[in-house]
């Protein structure tokens, strides 16, 4: 297993129990003593994210952040700060800053995020170029100058009133919900940063809004924080994969716990603006008319320079195709032109089950493909899968008083190879959707 994260601290007393809790949900970890020993394990590993244990001295461990990534160039390196809670970290330049203890599952949550804000960032640059030789302009993500908005749930209590007080006071906008059902309709009727849920004395009502959240695609990243009466316990695993990206509890200042909250918020307000940017392309007037999805030429120049680009980064790159398969139904739906009709909302499905940073495009009239990159080739089969199954579980409408009719896809995925060009890897990708011959 590759090495995903390093570890720069000058001693096990926190990175030890990190590092252990990091290799067993199979994110593989190596420390470093010293800036020499971080560089070196740069050069020679491909590390996704840095975690640097700031100390006393934080001034000392931004300086690292900062030439581990200048070393990392043109890569994003994300580096998180790994101590005392302080906003000023993030301003500074760290992407986020942790404080201890950090379960595992917490962490791995924070750290995928971080890892696909990078990529993200990288694909917005690229797509920015494809569009810029057609004459296209991709704006980039502004900084937002409203206040963070976060979302409080539950019972106003003490301590749940004096968290809310302490968001306020570092500038955020916070609104209470007293039930699951005020706060449902408070998420649905504008955009939140962060939520933050008070258990009460009993916990279950917030992981049952938790995971709700989970299960609406559109509330489905806002992070959600969890917070305890003194004296209450919750399973650590179990909370963060419901969906929580931190526990808190009433014993620890509301400052120090607010803060937390604004760096969550924060981060997740910088994805959205990521995503949101790179939604740009949709509207430049270049993507194909009936689904909105890139065309088969566009995407042949924007996949050459992801080529291009996953290799001076040393990140994978792997392509997919789907082809609606050949079935008794589907030919039916064809010759009768009911097939046609449901292309607009096959390739607008396409468009939403990807990643802000996946391409997604319609080769042909029956032939979509996906670039994705930083996802090797078992990455880019699952999600290529999943797509599949979802469309696969839809009923496109049908004609004369006709039941609706579903479709299947054949699937081809493919990974860059060294030396290969991108040109090669979409044609395997195709060779593998290819029709089943039938005897």
């Amino acid at each position: 297993m590759d090495v995903r994260v390093l570890i720069v601290a000058p001693d096990d007393r926190l990175a030890g129990p990190l590092a252990e809790g990091l290799d067993r949900v199979g994110w593989r970890s190596i420390t470093a003593r010293g800036a020499e020993a971080a560089l070196a394990a740069l050069r020679d590993l491909h590390i996704e994210v840095v975690i640097v244990e700031t100390g006393d001295n934080a001034l000392d461990g931004l300086a690292l952040a900062q030439a581990l990534k200048a070393a990392r160039t043109p890569r994003r390196l994300p580096v998180v700060a790994l101590g005392r809670p302080d906003p000023l970290l993030e301003q500074m330049g760290f992407d986020l800053a942790l404080s201890p203890p950090l379960h595992p599952a917490q962490a791995v949550l924070r750290l995928e995020a971080l890892v696909r804000a990078a990529v993200a960032e990288e694909e917005f640059e690229l797509r920015r170029e494809t569009l810029a030789e057609r004459g296209r302009t991709l704006v980039a993500p502004p900084s937002s100058p409203q206040p963070l908005k976060v979302l409080t749930i539950g019972e106003p209590a003490p301590k749940f009133v004096a968290l809310a007080h302490a968001l306020t006071a570092m500038g955020a906008e916070a609104t209470a919900a007293l039930t699951a059902y005020t706060a449902f309709d408070y998420m649905h009727e504008e955009p939140f940063d962060a939520v933050v849920l008070w258990a009460g004395e009993t916990h279950a009502e917030a992981l049952s809004i938790a995971g709700g959240m989970r299960r609406n695609t559109r509330l489905f990243h806002i992070p959600t924080i969890l917070y305890l009466r003194a004296g209450a316990e919750v399973e650590l695993a179990d909370a963060f994969n419901r969906g929580l990206a931190d526990v808190a509890t009433a014993d620890t200042p509301a400052e120090d716990t607010a803060r937390r909250v604004i760096s969550l918020a924060r981060a997740y307000r910088r994805e959205t603006a990521i995503r949101q940017a790179l939604e740009q392309a949709r509207s430049s007037g270049l993507m194909d008319a009936a689904t909105g999805l890139f065309t088969g030429e566009l995407f042949a120049a924007h996949l050459s320079r992801l080529a291009r680009a996953s290799r001076e980064r040393g990140r994978d790159l792997s392509v997919a195709v789907l082809r609606i398969a050949d079935r008794p139904e589907t030919t039916i739906a064809r010759h009768k032109g009911w097939l046609d009709r449901a292309i607009p909302q096959i390739g607008s499905m396409i468009g939403r089950l990807v990643r802000a940073e996946d391409t997604a495009a319609r080769l042909a009239p029956e032939v979509f493909a996906l670039a994705l990159p930083a996802a090797a080739a078992g990455a880019g089969r699952i999600a290529a899968e999943r797509i599949a199954a979802v469309i696969a579980c839809t009923a496109f409408e049908a004609g004369d008083g006709r039941p609706p009719f579903t479709i299947e896809f054949e699937l081809g995925v493919a990974e860059l190879e060294p030396g290969e060009t991108a040109a090669r890897t979409l044609e395997r990708a195709a060779a593998r959707a290819a029709p089943r011959q039938t005897a």
